[in-house]
């Protein structure tokens, strides 16, 4: 069963996700699948050409932003940015527990100028706590 939670009406995440998980984010709506898990992470998951293949075959975008054990760079929040700003559609990211692409997105919408206080609180609706990355959360949106 799919686990997607919205962090906004245009991004959801989600923990590691199949090639069923694909065709179910087309049937809800999905237009881009991100890929924030570094191929060989786990090599029992599904990998990212297996989850491109299934994306390219429902009509879907496929992009990946791998986010390893040395986390978050600027290169990644600009990466997902582009993203963001070339979107036809809401989009789901994913990786091995939807918390690398909540960090993501956080980092990414509040170095856009977004309130700190409402993307902490959406993380929270979908079930991730953002409290350790508040001080880097409010330096991005205090370089504004």
């Amino acid at each position: 069963m799919s686990d997607f939670r919205p962090l906004s009406a245009q991004f959801s995440v989600a923990p590691q996700i199949g090639i069923t998980d694909v065709a179910e984010a087309k049937a809800q709506g999905f237009a881009m699948v991100i890929n924030n898990r570094p191929d060989g992470e786990e090599p029992a998951a599904p990998q990212g050409d297996e989850i491109a293949h299934a994306c390219a075959a429902e009509g879907l975008a496929y992009a990946a932003i791998p986010i390893g054990r040395s986390g978050f760079s600027h290169a990644q929040i600009d990466a997902l940015d582009k993203l963001l700003g070339d979107a036809t559609g809401p989009i789901l990211a994913y990786c091995r527990s939807g918390t690398r692409s909540t960090h993501l997105w956080a980092l990414a919408r509040a170095r856009a100028g977004e309130d700190v206080g409402a993307i902490v609180e959406a993380a929270a609706k979908a079930g991730y706590d953002l409290s350790g990355l508040r001080p880097m959360l409010d330096a991005l949106a205090g370089e504004r």
